[in-house]
């Protein structure tokens, strides 16, 4: 096992999710680098492993990778944890394994746990194609836009988002994407008080109302794709997208004309900047 970084999924809350391969690297492993090594070591401690452990967070994970890639280097073994689940969707880790690669050495994924995947798989909705955005913007202007850009997707659309942001972000949701969309939540997953609820955006603040424990505990959040529709011309399009350019900047025009129309919102941003171009 000398000389390489493993990418290990840790459990999202109930330990038995562990796997026996995450087991055996961490306590082959000359290192464990940990989004928060206070939160590993009850992990290492409760399977009675003993390794050292290495800080690497938002904050100081490019300083990180390059210990590293220098333990790599020298031949030595690197687990790369997060406090939950699988390291570089939504948690650090991103930088790391690429210093790692970059430097020509090698990375191994040991897969296990992830909250997406755990939330999709009970969430008994008709899911082909999902498009994982994972944290929305903190501030509510910020996370309008974004919802914006993505109102007209044909994709269920799937989100984490924190206890104390939940009931804003779904008030957004409803507002943005429309209160009649299907918004499946997924709360506290494989924990003592999992839950999993189904309804329409319009109602999903009113079930997080329901119970003082539901502002608790992480949120999945997955919310159905848009429906189809037969689309506008491309003339009415154009005529709501130059009415809007007369007020806007182009990226809010187009996102606002592809709400209106639902046209491709790509396509009418390269409208919006040729219309600009020829003003």
């Amino acid at each position: 096992m000398a000389g390489q970084l493993y990418v290990v999924a840790t459990p999202i809350g109930n330990l038995g999710d562990i796997t026996l391969r995450a087991l055996e690297t961490l306590r082959a492993a000359d290192a464990v680098a940990a989004e928060d090594t206070r939160v590993t070591a009850r992990l290492l401690a409760h399977f009675g492993i003993a390794v050292r452990t290495i800080a690497l967070h938002e904050h100081n994970e490019r300083r990180a990778a390059a210990e590293i890639v220098k333990l790599v280097a020298a031949g030595k073994s690197v687990a790369l944890v997060s406090d939950a689940g699988t390291p570089g969707l939504s948690d650090p880790g991103a930088h790391a394994v690429a210093a790692v690669r970059e430097a020509g050495l090698p990375v191994v994924a040991v897969p296990g746990p992830s909250a997406a995947a755990c939330a999709l798989s009970v969430a008994g909705r008709p899911l082909d194609h999902v498009l994982f955005y994972g944290f929305l913007p903190a501030t509510p202007a910020a996370r309008r836009r974004a919802l914006e850009a993505l109102a007209g997707q044909p994709h269920a659309l799937l989100f984490y988002e924190a206890p104390h942001r939940i009931r804003a972000a779904l008030g957004d949701m409803a507002a943005v994407l429309g209160i009649g969309r299907a918004v499946t939540l997924a709360r506290e997953l494989t924990k003592l008080h999992e839950e999993v609820h189904t309804c329409a955006l319009g109602e999903a603040q009113a079930w997080v109302d329901a119970s003082a424990h539901r502002e608790r505990g992480e949120y999945v959040v997955i919310v159905d794709p848009a429906p189809a529709t037969a689309g506008p011309s491309p003339g009415e399009a154009q005529r709501v997208l130059k009415l809007l350019l007369a007020e806007l900047p182009a990226g809010r025009a187009a996102a606002l004309a592809a709400r209106i129309t639902g046209a491709p919102r790509d396509g009418l941003y390269a409208a919006a900047l040729a219309l600009k171009g020829e003003a």
